[in-house]
């Protein structure tokens, strides 16, 4: 399959030879949207981004992000005008709450779920987020295109079978994206290839983690470390995706 411009991602991806190439991406992706949101092009001036940012806001994970970032500035209009939206929709939300009858069966029931609109309202916000939300369309894009190489690309096939895998976060998003874009002989080949692919790569891991344990133990001080010393960051990875000895992501200044 001759590589294009949407093509070129996943193959930097999968020739990284990294322990999951969503990973590989999702950085890439990620570290591009805190560009354009905080970066020396002032998207945030912008008032078409910045009423979407004032109404989407941003998780608890991007603004720690964003904050490790760098811009004080940046983000200083940032949060200038989203508390400005946060604040009228607070009012609003107040001006129209009235508290309901609680029953002596409530009162000893727990809570598995919000009830009151302050909570649900408050749980919105907590959630909503303007770089998840951009993010999310374009992961999207990436398995589409994934499952469009894996089909017509046969040497893209093979970079999948002679890779280290995925991370179990984004394992689990392929396997439900290959149900709708696989037809069932293809699923078939796809799940035998993929299970016995992260079955093998799991187990290696855990063997990385296991030596890398026992190298603590004296009798193996002089041992060769094998492919322990990274197993840390390796082993957190395979099992949640991410990067987790990666410096925060900083503006280019």
């Amino acid at each position: 399959m001759k590589e294009k411009l949407y093509t070129i991602p996943l193959n930097d991806a999968m020739n990284a030879r990294d322990e999951c190439p969503f990973c590989f991406i999702e950085r890439d992706v990620e570290q591009d949207l805190l560009d354009f949101t905080l970066g020396s092009g002032s998207s945030y001036m912008e008032s078409d981004v910045r009423e979407i940012t004032d109404k989407a806001g941003f998780c608890r994970a991007h603004f720690k992000k964003m904050f490790d970032y760098g811009n004080t500035l940046g983000n200083g209009w940032i949060l200038k005008t989203h508390y400005m939206q946060i604040n009228r929709e607070m009012k609003e939300q107040f001006k129209n709450y009235k508290p309901g009858k609680t029953s002596l069966k409530d009162k000893f029931k727990k809570q598995t779920e919000r009830t009151n609109p302050i909570g649900i309202w408050a749980a919105e916000k907590d959630h909503s987020c303007y770089i998840c939300n951009r993010f999310r369309d374009t992961y999207d894009r990436y398995l589409d295109t994934f499952f469009v190489m894996y089909k017509k690309d046969e040497e893209f096939r093979e970079k999948v079978k002679n890779s280290k895998g995925f991370c179990l976060h984004h394992f689990g998003d392929l396997c439900e994206a290959a149900e709708s874009r696989l037809n069932e002989k293809e699923k078939a080949a796809f799940f035998e290839m993929s299970f016995q692919l992260m079955e093998t790569n799991m187990a290696r891991l855990a063997e990385d983690v296991s030596w890398l344990v026992e190298k603590f133990d004296y009798r193996n001080k002089d041992a060769d470390w094998k492919n322990s010393k990274d197993a840390i960051q390796r082993g957190m990875q395979k099992l949640k995706g991410g990067y987790p000895a990666d410096p925060p992501y900083k503006m280019n200044k």
